[in-house]
């Protein structure tokens, strides 16, 4: 997929006493510090939307676990530890999509295409992104938003910023259930090729950017192709 308009290619990360933040092919340097209109509005958004999600889509999650438990017995959620805003570490909620303790012999590895700790019931969630239905509790909760960064794993996030200090820049906002880096990016792209999908968007974050990032991010649920060639964590 063609890259989103106006995006920076090549970033650099500027610091000193007044300003954080990167800088662009296209523009100069941008400050991560709270954006006090739109964060307020993108808050009160994400409430209205996670509530009523969560409610309409009960029905869906029964379904799901009730074929969870079919396939493979329980459980039916998987939580992990995810690094969020300011570096906090939360518990992110979703639908079982692999065998049970599938990493036990292995520790935090990235799932591979055709990954065979995949349950078939899990193949078609993480195709159609439904294994991340329970996130919308997370973004209630305010732990995440439904645009932003994907947020990262400590263990893989400590990995990655041994060689890319850049990547601590992403906790400036709220990761999100979907961003620039998954509608746009690769799935088995390095961390340097998606980081600057995702400073691209904490640069030009807005309210119209997120509703075009979830518009497009609905297309592809639209097409069962979330585990193809887009990123997803």
């Amino acid at each position: 997929m063609a890259a989103p308009p106006g995006f920076a290619g090549s970033l650099r990360v500027t610091m000193d006493r007044q300003r954080f933040g990167v800088v662009g092919d296209r523009g100069g340097p941008v400050s991560l510090a709270p954006w006090r209109s739109y964060d307020v509005l993108k808050r009160a958004l994400d409430v209205l939307v996670s509530s009523a999600g969560l409610v309409c889509a009960l029905p869906l999650f029964l379904l799901i676990i009730a074929l969870i438990y079919l396939e493979d017995g329980p459980p039916a959620f998987y939580t992990q530890l995810r690094v969020g805003r300011g570096g906090r570490l939360f518990r992110v909620y979703k639908f079982r999509s692999m065998v049970r303790n599938a990493e036990a012999g292995t520790g935090a590895v990235l799932a591979a295409r055709d990954d065979p700790r995949i349950t078939r019931v899990g193949r078609v969630l993480r195709r159609t992104a439904q294994d991340e239905l329970p996130q919308l509790l997370n973004i209630l909760l305010g732990q995440m938003s439904f645009v932003g960064p994907r947020p990262e794993r400590p263990e893989l996030t400590g990995e990655i910023l041994q060689r890319l200090p850049e990547f601590r820049l992403r906790e400036g906002v709220r990761p999100g259930l979907t961003g620039m880096a998954q509608v746009y990016g690769r799935y088995h792209s390095e961390p340097e090729q998606k980081l600057p999908y995702d400073l691209d968007y904490i640069k030009r974050r807005s309210l119209a950017l997120d509703a075009r990032l979830f518009l497009r991010s609905w297309r592809i649920t639209s097409r069962a192709n979330w585990d193809g060639d887009q990123v997803k964590r």
